[in-house]
């Protein structure tokens, strides 16, 4: 967790929220981590991208709704959507 904890050193809170959304609860849809973190959708927007930017976000297809993506932690390989992100 040390070497997690280094690359989200100086990202913006919200950045560390979602990520820490994402690892106990993700992966889930860019809407299920806006319900979870009460952040707006901009807000959760900025921070995946500075997420993806440093490579501890991976956005994958939902084959549930395709006009949405799957959010999740790059140590997650499982690739199989939780019950939050399945009723979103």
């Amino acid at each position: 967790m040390a070497e997690d904890d280094s690359v989200l050193e100086d990202l913006p809170p919200s950045a560390k929220l979602v990520y820490k959304v994402l690892e106990y609860d993700g992966p889930l849809t860019q809407k299920r981590i806006v319900e979870e973190t009460m952040l707006s959708a901009r807000t959760v927007r900025y921070a995946l991208e500075r997420l993806e930017e440093r490579g501890v976000v991976d956005e994958d297809i939902y084959f549930a709704d395709a006009r949405q993506s799957l959010y999740q932690l790059t140590g997650e390989a499982d690739g199989e959507p939780s019950a939050d992100a399945e009723a979103a």
